[in-house]
């Protein structure tokens, strides 16, 4: 079976990436929506630097495509370890950053 090839335009502003701290996922029936905002410390609102909304079969395929990555991320570079790691179950939002906010 021949693998298809995806071809990707990422444009020199966009390649620059956007830093988000905090993910709040929200979804309908039909769409789920991830806001990834930056906290900073002493300021009392996040600030959403990019939103995506995707289809719940595509939201599905990226759970299963960044498991894949982090499997293969630590057995690289060692576990990935979360301090105050949130009881499994646990509602959003979803802090990335340590420390105080």
């Amino acid at each position: 079976m021949e693998e298809k090839k995806l071809n990707i335009n990422l444009t020199p502003e966009m390649a620059q990436g956007t830093y988000a701290n905090l993910a709040v996922i929200s979804h309908s029936s039909s769409e789920f929506v991830i806001d990834f905002a930056q906290m900073m410390p002493g300021i009392q609102q996040a600030a959403v630097r990019s939103r995506i909304v995707m289809a719940p079969e595509h939201a599905k395929r990226l759970l299963f495509a960044l498991q894949d990555n982090i499997s293969k991320y630590e057995q690289q570079f060692g576990k990935i370890t979360l301090p105050g790691q949130p009881a499994p179950g646990s509602t959003i939002p979803m802090s990335f950053g340590g420390g105080e906010a």
